[in-house]
This record gives structure tokens, C-alpha cells and sequence, in this order.
């Protein structure tokens, strides 16, 4: 029997996928942690199989509870299960000792799956995150508009068109603040001053 420690902020994910795994005759979810802190103390309380790990968490995140559980327990088999594919989000994880690292969109089935393989010490990631480790072992550099997430490409897309902060707020439906953020995000992954070295970068690489 594979036992399995899930850490997931998010309740309904949570309750979702340890009910599927649950299913499985060769699976059993022993405890659920709600934050990176819960993982680590859970996890290393009760040494379970596979601990699956969302990345972004309150209180410490996937990578940071990845890390400090590898430290105090090195043999610790460890799946990231998240919604991102930002390299920001995706090389701190696999620095960590993460040995696999899906997305939530997986199909269940697969996500089984990767657990068996995960517990054997084989890595199952996403293709995208292959390409990723690919593209780094061989020294080709991403474009920097690559790091952009999918939102932070259509806030680039509405500062192209001369869109004020709360005229994208207003277009997209997200608050004022988020909009500030991602415009900030999006001057730091493409490492420009302002928003108009932002916009001129948006049409030097037909990204408008």
C-alpha cells in the first residue's frame, strides 16, 4: 500500500483528488496539510511514501517545505502538483528534490501513475517542464517573454494598446492592485525600466 501525505491550500482540489486516490486499491491518503508548514511537520512525522505538494502555499510555499523535508529526511519522494509553469515556480521545486512535478489539469488516471513511478524514485514531469530542463542542460537561453504567465501576456497586450492600469482592470475583471502586480511582474521577467520599454519589447518581438 502506498501511503500518502497530500498538502493542498486549496479544499476542494484537496478533497477531490485524496478521494480519487483514495479509490485505488494499492493507494491510501493518510493526512492532508493545508500549508507548506503542515507539509514538512506531517510529512516528517509520519514518513509517508510520496508526499504530493502544491507549490504556491500559504504560510511556506511547495519548494521552501520541499527543501527543509529533503534536509531532515533525504530519502523523502516528492510530487509537485500545481497550476504553474513559470520557471520561477517550476526550478525551485526541482532544486528542492522534487521528483516529480505535474500540473493539476492532468488526467487523474496519469496522476496515479506518476505516483507508483514516483515512489520507485523515477521522475514524471509535464512536457513543458521537460523542455525546460532540456533547454537549461544545453545552455539555450528562453526568451524573456517566455517566463511570462498567460495573464501577464494579455496585461503586455493591453499596455501595447495604450491601456491605463484601470482600464485593464475594468477589461479583465480583477482588482486594481492585481493589475499593478502583474504590470510589475511583467517589467522584472522582461527586465525593463517602465511601462514603455515594456510596450516597445511587446513589438520588437510581435507579442502585439
Amino acid at each position: 500500500m502506498i501511503r500518502i501525505v497530500h498538502a493542498d491550500d486549496h479544499e476542494m482540489v484537496r478533497i477531490g483528488i485524496s478521494a480519487y486516490l483514495n479509490a485505488q486499491p494499492d493507494m491510501e491518503v493518510i493526512a492532508e496539510a493545508i500549508n507548506g508548514k503542515e507539509a514538512v511537520e506531517v510529512a516528517l512525522a509520519l514518513r509517508p511514501d510520496v508526499i504530493i505538494m502544491d507549490n504556491v502555499m500559504p504560510v511556506m510555499t511547495g519548494p521552501e517545505a520541499a527543501e527543509q523535508i529533503i534536509q531532515a529526511w533525504p530519502e523523502a519522494k516528492i510530487m509537485m502538483l500545481t497550476s504553474f509553469l513559470d520557471d520561477d515556480k517550476v526550478y525551485p521545486a526541482l532544486e528542492a528534490g522534487a521528483v516529480s512535478y505535474l500540473l493539476k489539469t492532468t488526467n487523474a488516471k496519469h496522476i496515479a501513475e506518476a505516483i507508483r513511478k514516483t515512489v520507485t524514485g523515477e521522475s514524471v514531469l509535464e512536457p513543458e517542464v521537460t523542455t525546460k530542463m532540456m533547454k537549461r542542460m544545453r545552455g539555450i537561453e528562453q526568451p524573456l517573454h517566455e517566463q511570462l504567465t498567460e495573464r501577464e501576456r494579455e496585461v503586455l497586450s493591453l499596455l501595447a494598446d495604450g491601456k491605463t492600469n484601470q482600464d485593464i482592470a475594468d477589461e479583465l475583471f480583477i482588482a486594481l492592485k492585481t493589475v499593478k502586480t502583474h504590470v510589475s511582474n511583467i517589467l522584472a521577467k522582461l527586465d525593463v525600466q517602465d511601462r514603455t520599454q515594456a510596450v516597445v519589447y511587446a513589438f520588437q518581438h510581435k507579442l502585439k
